[in-house]
């Protein structure tokens, strides 16, 4: 019991690092995206959607929310860096694969 204690105490003191994986970046793309979106305003073959810009902007905020609430996720169940890695990237390939056939 003392050496469960000991353990414990050891684990709680040291500091946890961040570990970057690749829902890190996509979250960070969708806010940057979201954000240019805001500035800019959403174009597609030249002509600006006037009264959408805002919208599709708010819609790149919850995509981002949305993936680093996964990537929180997937951080719970793997605690090895090399597996968090394997895990996210083929949910991202999973994910691309399925958009492209619904597309």
């Amino acid at each position: 019991m003392a050496e469960q204690n000991d353990l414990t105490e050891k684990n709680a003191t040291k500091p946890s690092k961040f570990r970057i994986s690749p829902l890190n970046f996509a979250t960070a793309a969708f806010f940057i995206l979201a954000g240019y979106i805001f500035i800019y305003g959403a174009k597609i073959t030249g002509s600006p959607y006037e009264h959408w810009s805002g919208t599709i902007g708010l819609i790149f905020i919850l995509f981002g929310i949305v993936v680093s609430l996964l990537d929180i996720i997937f951080r719970n169940f793997f605690a090895e860096t090399k597996k968090l890695w394997i895990v996210e990237l083929s949910f991202i390939t999973l994910v691309l694969i399925i958009f492209f056939m619904v597309k």
